[in-house]
């Protein structure tokens, strides 16, 4: 299955998007970098075939999508985020999102948010593993 995931030949957009992140992508990795969320590491642009994902807890199968207002522009742009998220949901792979105003307007709230997910995610793991 290591095929599927951040594959060489992403490698060139994953660097341009990490270049190019936007204030509010940019905003929240200040605060789940370093492994600030009980302990988790999360990756920027982290690509799973041909999509990349914002920021990704390899070990919870965690992303976090922040999305911009291109991403409510048009019925196909929304489609399209839709579809995506349901075949990477194929990947096992959990989803939280948030708009770049909500980031802007209540960066606390975003972050709790991440947290309890976080929390679940862990436990979850927790119980699942063998003792």
């Amino acid at each position: 299955m290591t095929e599927h995931f951040n594959r060489k030949e992403k490698q060139n957009t994953r660097r341009s998007l990490r270049n190019n992140a936007t204030t509010a992508e940019k905003l929240l990795w200040l605060y789940i970098r370093k492994r600030q969320i009980y302990n988790e590491r999360f990756l920027r642009q982290y690509s799973v075939d041909h999509y990349v994902i914002d920021f990704y807890c390899p070990r919870l199968k965690l992303a976090i999508e922040v999305d911009g207002p291109s991403h409510f522009s048009s019925i196909e742009v929304i489609e399209y985020a839709k579809e995506r998220q349901e075949y990477l949901e194929g990947f096992n792979i959990t989803f939280l999102r948030f708009t770049n105003d909500e980031i802007y307007r209540d960066l606390d709230m975003v972050l709790e948010k991440i947290k309890m997910r976080v929390r679940e995610l862990q436990k979850y793991k927790e119980n699942r593993s063998p003792s």
